[in-house]
This record gives C-alpha cells, sequence and structure tokens, in this order.
C-alpha cells in the first residue's frame, strides 16, 4: 500500500458506483506473447487474477493454432480453471470452435466481429456480412444451451488500412451482433486511436440507434495514451463494464500498430480514486503482474504495477 493509503477517494459526479472488470490478460494478453507460456503457468495466473477479487476473466481462444500458436493448449488448460469462483468466458471463431468449447463445460461464450472490410479480411478472410453470417449459428447455439455470448467489434475507432471508421458503420455492425443474440458487445479500439469526444459521439450514436448502455463494454488500447481518458469519458456515458488486461500485457496479431491493452491496476488505481467499486484487491493484482513479468522476463507495462513494486522488475 502507498503511503496515507493513497490515492485519496474524491468521487465525481455522474459516475457509476461499480464497474465490473472483463479481465482479458490471460487471453488477449498472452496470445500475442512470443514466447511459449506453459500451460501450468497460465493456469496460476488465472488463479492468481481470481483470488485478486476479478469475477471475470477471459480464459483462453478456441481457434486452430494454425492461427494462435499461443493458445493452442486450450483443450488442456480449460479444466485446469474450470470450476474457480469466476465467468471464465472463451472466444470462438465459428461452430467448430463452439463444439470444443461446449465439449469442456465451457457457457460463457465471445465472437469476434469486425467494424471494417479491412480487418474482417485480415482477421477472417471474410467480408464483415460474411463474417456476421459465420457468427449467426455459433450465437444461435450458444444460446439454445444456456450460454452467455459476446460479442467483439473490432476497430470502432480506426483502422491502420482504412484510417477513419465513419460511426453510423460501426452502429450497424453493433445492432446486427444484437440482433443475433448477442448479450453484450465490447466496443475495441484495437490500434488505440480513439479519443474522448470520439468515444461519446459513438456511444451518443448507439443509443440513438437503440443500442442499451448496459450491454456495452469498452476495449481500449494505449498506443498513444487515451485509454485512460477514453474509460472516463465511457464512465460518464454510463458504461460500467471495462475491458482490461493484468499487467497492460497484449496488442492485436493481426494489426502490428496495436500495443497493450488498458492495464488492469492502472484502471483500478483510477476508479479507487474516483470512489467506483470493483471488488479487486490492487496489492494481490499487482503482485500477480510482478509474478507473471518475471515468467515472461520482462517488467510490467503498467505504471501502477511499477509504482506499487517500489522497484524494476
Amino acid at each position: 500500500m502507498t503511503p496515507g493509503a493513497l490515492p485519496m477517494t474524491v468521487p465525481a459526479d455522474g459516475l457509476p458506483a461499480r464497474v465490473r472488470i472483463h479481465e482479458v490478460g490471460a487471453r488477449d494478453g498472452l496470445q500475442n506473447e512470443r514466447a511459449t507460456v506453459p500451460v501450468e503457468v497460465k493456469a496460476e495466473f488465472i488463479r492468481r487474477l481470481a483470488d485478486a477479487g476479478l469475477t471475470t476473466i477471459e480464459a483462453t481462444s478456441f481457434v486452430h493454432p494454425k492461427w494462435v500458436p499461443q493458445l493452442a493448449d486450450a483443450e488442456e488448460l480449460f479444466p485446469r480453471v474450470r470450476d474457480l469462483p469466476a465467468d471464465l468466458p472463451v472466444l470462438v471463431p465459428n461452430e467448430r470452435g463452439l463444439d470444443r468449447a461446449l465439449a469442456l463445460g465451457a457457457r460463457r461464450i465471445a465472437v469476434f466481429a469486425s467494424a471494417t472490410e479491412s480487418f474482417a479480411k485480415a482477421n477472417l478472410n471474410r467480408t464483415v456480412d460474411e463474417a456476421l453470417a459465420m457468427f449467426e449459428p455459433v450465437v444461435g447455439r450458444a444460446k439454445a444451451e444456456g450460454g452467455h455470448v459476446r460479442g467483439y467489434l473490432s476497430m470502432c475507432f480506426g483502422d491502420p488500412w482504412e484510417g477513419p471508421v465513419p460511426v453510423p458503420q460501426v452502429v450497424r455492425v453493433c445492432q446486427a451482433l444484437l440482433d443475433m443474440g448477442c448479450d453484450e458487445l465490447s466496443l475495441g479500439d484495437t490500434i488505440g486511436v480513439a479519443t474522448p469526444g470520439h468515444v461519446t459521439a459513438l456511444l451518443s450514436a448507439l443509443t440513438a440507434g437503440g443500442v442499451p448502455v448496459d450491454a456495452l463494454g469498452v476495449h481500449f488500447h494505449d498506443t498513444y495514451g487515451q485509454a485512460l481518458a477514453n474509460t472516463l469519458a465511457a464512465l460518464q456515458h454510463g458504461v460500467t463494464t471495462v475491458d482490461a488486461s493484468a499487467g497492460g500485457l497484449g496488442g492485436c496479431p493481426y494489426a502490428k500498430s496495436a500495443t497493450g491493452n488498458l492495464a488492469t491496476e492502472d484502471l483500478v488505481w483510477m476508479l479507487r480514486g474516483l470512489g467506483i467499486d470493483t471488488g479487486v484487491d490492487l496489492g494481490r493484482l499487482t503482485a500477480t503482474s510482478v509474478w507473471l513479468a518475471g515468467h515472461l522476463g520482462r517488467p510490467s507495462p503498467s505504471r501502477t504495477v511499477r509504482a506499487l513494486s517500489h522497484k524494476e522488475q
């Protein structure tokens, strides 16, 4: 704990009382690592995240190992963690991936769509509409099995090939994902180019388009140092689900300009200062990221981890 139990709590008007952190470090973070992370380390990472109070921890992805070799151990990993006291969503790209996930007892499923044609081609080798058509039976079957489905939407604020992404284009794909049965959506700033005014404009357009704010989460990358500012703008609009990655791990293997996700510790520090409850023990979370950094052989990029660990790792 820092001297004087910092940060001092100073609430601000118009913010939620509680935020649910959707922890993505074990999936979005580790999938971008060059070196293979042993399954035992991944499982222990997830256990430590749960012990720190995180209640939603994205565990892995049931994609073909050829595309994301770092997550080729999904069948081995998931049984090791599925009984933890946390929701453990998994990504599935298609019905085959869904079959693999359901066979292991996964009931929180995520599909990953794109707001732009270029990224849909790079990530899924399909057009935006072809990808949506592929996801429709996946979502339908997952819901029929009593599952909860999250729809990720990449490139909501900018695309490395296409540049600015028109707000109505994003709204259209969001509406399509909700119409097919997704329970929640995660708005991805995949290359980290969003700014607070843009975030507010998109959220306002989604509200006007009939998308309920309680179905939305935000997923910001900190490429240009804007992730916390963008998160605050989303909270001011009423969003209460924020994606973050322990230690700031992650990027995107299909968008090389994408750097790390918003660090969970940095997010918790800000929310604690605002008096917003997360249920997360910041000390335990920081210790977990320091532990993982030791396994990865490099320091955590999270400023809060570095400050609270009182040393260069």
